[in-house]
């Protein structure tokens, strides 16, 4: 994974996020932290649009896609803070 975009987002969930890498073709997850997106489109190979699942009140979780490979590895690309406005 290289990025994800907005890197922040309300601690209630709802933000829409982009994530771009590779190797995202067959895709069954986007995991924010232990918490499974409660929406997500494999857009392209290299890009996924994903809706927060509700967090923490304020922290970083760690973003990760679960494709037919394995689990996406974690990296400092890979993290969303949730904030409470």
């Amino acid at each position: 994974m290289t990025a994800v975009s907005p890197g922040l987002g309300v601690f209630m969930g709802g933000t829409a996020v982009t994530i771009t890498g590779s190797g995202f073709t067959g895709a069954t997850e986007a995991d924010f932290g232990s918490a499974k997106a409660p929406k997500m489109t494999v857009d392209s190979d290299s890009k996924i649009t994903a809706t927060s699942p509700p967090g923490p009140t304020s922290g970083r979780v760690d973003v990760t896609v679960v494709t037919p490979k394995g689990t996406s590895a974690i990296s400092p690309a890979d993290q969303f803070t949730y904030y409470m406005p």
